[in-house]
């Protein structure tokens, strides 16, 4: 199947620059910044969601504020690459576990994690991920700071 890909013009640009910066500004503001009426806005923002361009909106909450301070990138051997669907099944049932990738690589999984410190962050390893059937073994990348955090640009 050949399918086009999904065009947007000035007009949505506006829109998704105001809302990937602050995705609770007033549908109002924006359709005064652009010109249009408001439900002109919500026409359109229908018609990007219809698209799949816009994926879904939520809140960001402060993982530091919670008190979770260690984050960390795994890499993660298997055995044998067909346990994978089953390592996976394991990992999303590990709160601590906030993204998983299958990646091409010396990593079968490559996977974020999110504790409250170090010594949560080895219980996590140890007690947890280790544990997984067809895990071999594992790659522990600890995250200093984050110095980007962005969208695609639109």
């Amino acid at each position: 199947m050949n399918k086009k890909k999904f065009q947007i013009d000035g007009i949505d640009k506006i829109i998704l620059k105001h809302l990937v910066q602050d995705a609770r500004t007033p549908i109002l503001k924006i359709a005064r910044d652009v010109g249009v009426s408001g439900a002109a806005i919500h026409q359109r923002l229908r018609k990007l969601e219809a698209s799949g361009l816009i994926a879904g909106s939520k809140f960001v909450l402060n993982p530091k504020i919670l008190g979770y301070k260690s984050l960390a990138f795994v890499g993660i051997f298997l055995d044998v690459s067909i346990q994978y669907k089953e390592a996976i099944k394991r990992l999303k049932e590990i709160d601590e576990v906030i993204e998983s990738h299958y990646t091409t690589g010396n990593y079968a999984i490559f996977i974020k994690i999110l504790c409250r410190d170090n010594e949560h962050l080895m219980q996590v390893l140890n007690h947890k991920i280790q544990k997984i059937n067809g895990v071999a073994r594992t790659e522990t990348f600890i995250s200093l700071d984050q110095q980007i955090d962005r969208q695609v640009k639109i």
